[in-house]
């Protein structure tokens, strides 16, 4: 499939991108490619192939969930920038109706 320069300062303006010659070039190239890959796939019998809904399979690979104790409150606030006694210290986000604040 072709993909024109123009193509592809369209999709850079899109996506708010400012590229240079050399990339826009480098870009309609990678475009192409990739488009053309898309074109062989096409050209593929798939009559009889069952759609895939899951690339991983359907185990779990979780680990089981046992209870354990929590970190002590000095090592949890240890890296805290901020902290108030035995709690983090966070900026304000919720202010009450009608209140200055």
């Amino acid at each position: 499939m072709r993909v024109t320069l123009e193509d592809v300062e369209k999709i850079a303006r899109l996506a708010r991108l400012e590229l240079t010659e050399e990339e826009k070039a480098l870009y309609r190239r990678q475009m192409e490619e990739m488009l053309n890959y898309v074109d062989q796939l096409k050209t593929l019998d798939t009559e009889g192939v069952e759609p895939t809904y899951f690339m991983a399979t359907t185990e779990s690979r979780l680990r089981d969930d046992h209870p354990s104790g929590s970190l002590p409150v000095e090592q949890a606030l240890l890296n805290a920038p901020a902290r108030s006694g035995g709690f983090f210290r966070v900026p304000k986000v919720l202010t009450k109706p009608g209140s200055d604040e």
